[in-house]
């Protein structure tokens, strides 16, 4: 199972069609809040979060649920519109396992995604 956290409804939407086809079993939410609490009782394969969010934003979530043991070693991967070095540093200190800058390409996503899992 994907775990996606996107407060855009079409990039949830993008998402979910895009992994759905290759297979993948996606829960959504729309920020880092609702994620976190869904984590605490669930366990998803991988992570894939936006970072500007409202109410908690995505390199805080990557840091909050590596401090979760059923998440220490799962894959996260960040996908933003943000790419300056300094955030991708901020998401590599939280714990991120990867940085895709948003507009992503499908097979490029699926591939990232293959290859971490």
């Amino acid at each position: 199972m994907i775990l996606t956290v996107d407060d855009s409804i079409s990039m949830r939407q993008m998402l979910s069609v895009t992994l759905r086809r290759a297979g993948f079993e996606v829960v959504q939410w729309a920020n880092g809040v609702e994620a976190l609490n869904f984590a605490r009782e669930s366990r998803a394969d991988l992570v894939l979060t936006d970072v500007n969010m409202p109410e908690m934003d995505g390199i805080t979530l990557v840091k909050e649920l590596r401090a979760l043991p059923s998440y220490r070693l799962t894959p996260m991967l960040v996908l933003t519109t943000e790419s300056t070095q300094e955030k991708k540093m901020l998401g590599k200190q939280a714990g991120a396992t990867g940085w895709i800058v948003k507009p992503f390409n499908p097979e490029q996503l699926l591939m990232t995604i293959n290859r971490v899992l």
